[in-house]
């Protein structure tokens, strides 16, 4: 190869270099700012094709999506000065690229560490005014909204809640939000768990389990009273339906023996002699149904007056 045609094949490379590196491409879903020797000339490249001078300019590209931040978990006091693990995630993208860039650099990793900061004071801040119960039910969703409020617009939440522990606005003061200072936007906080440290949750657990216990007792002592009392009931109602039953029946038999008193006394006035003869048959077969017993009577006994006489009354 000659030297005009190597000479020429060096530069046709060139070329190629230099118009590779004079094209960038911004995706839609990313953002960009361009520079001029580390000088932002350019805050926001829209998406698209783009061109720039080799080695004088050049693009940082970001992305520009919704970028999640899983913070790891962190102790903080409530109001009663009990302390909590709280795990929580934040939501953020970025608004302002030039402000981001400044901030950060473009390091993702120093901009999510700047964002765990601010959030964690404020997480700290919302946890310190509230009780146990109202940041794991009562008002947990209204906490999350004022940290991201304080976060993205101190100045709106300090007018907000004019009766902020004093605390938290001061370092609401200290701080800009991050939209200001950092370029970026929180869009969402959100609070996965809130747990109790490992070396009180045991001491809790017994805690619930004996007033559990005590509960469990008290029912069962409401139910032997309850119980008691239904037994209570059930005797006197058996003792009232056993004494009318008994008083029905003597009644009835009293009636009984009335009727069969009034039937004998008509039966003995209409025959007299008839009866008496009834009478001595069944005192006969009383007498003699034993087959072995041995009677020592009189001949002339009244017993056996009609053995003697049968046809003649006495």
């Amino acid at each position: 190869m000659s030297g005009k045609s190597l000479l020429t094949t060096i530069l046709l490379l060139v070329v190629v270099i230099v118009g590779f590196k004079s094209v960038y491409i911004v995706q839609e879903t990313e953002r960009a700012v361009k520079l001029r020797f580390g000088e932002v000339v350019n805050s926001d490249v829209q998406a698209g094709l783009h061109f720039l001078i080799p080695f004088v300019n050049k693009v940082r590209i970001f992305d520009g999506r919704l970028i999640t931040m899983d913070s790891p978990p962190s102790a903080f006091l409530t109001s009663e000065k009990k302390r909590l693990i709280v795990d929580s995630f934040v939501k953020w993208h970025i608004v302002d690229v030039e402000k981001y860039y400044t901030a950060t650099s473009g390091d993702l990793r120093r901009a999510t560490d700047l964002i765990s900061v601010r959030v964690e004071t404020q997480l700290r801040n919302q946890f310190g005014t509230r009780t146990l119960n109202e940041v794991v039910s009562g008002e947990r969703e209204k906490l999350m909204a004022e940290v991201k409020l304080w976060l993205n617009d101190p100045t709106a939440a300090r007018a907000a809640s004019a009766d902020a522990d004093a605390d938290a606005d001061a370092d609401a003061t200290r701080l800009d939000g991050v939209a200001e200072s950092l370029g970026v936007e929180i869009v969402d906080v959100r609070i996965k768990k809130v747990e109790l440290p490992p070396e009180v949750s045991s001491s809790v657990y017994q805690r619930m389990r004996t007033e559990r216990e005590r509960l469990a007792r008290e029912l069962r002592s409401r139910g032997k009273e309850v119980a008691e009392g239904i037994r209570a009931d059930a005797d006197r109602l058996r003792t009232i339906l056993l004494a009318e039953a008994y008083k029905t029946s003597e009644t009835t038999r009293g009636i009984g023996d009335a009727s069969a008193a009034a039937t004998y006394a008509n039966a003995y006035q209409a025959d007299p002699e008839f009866y008496k003869f009834t009478r001595s048959l069944k005192a006969y077969t009383e007498s003699f149904s034993g087959g072995g017993d041995v009677m020592l009577l009189k001949p002339n006994s009244e017993f056996f007056k009609y053995f003697s006489k049968p046809g003649v009354a006495n």
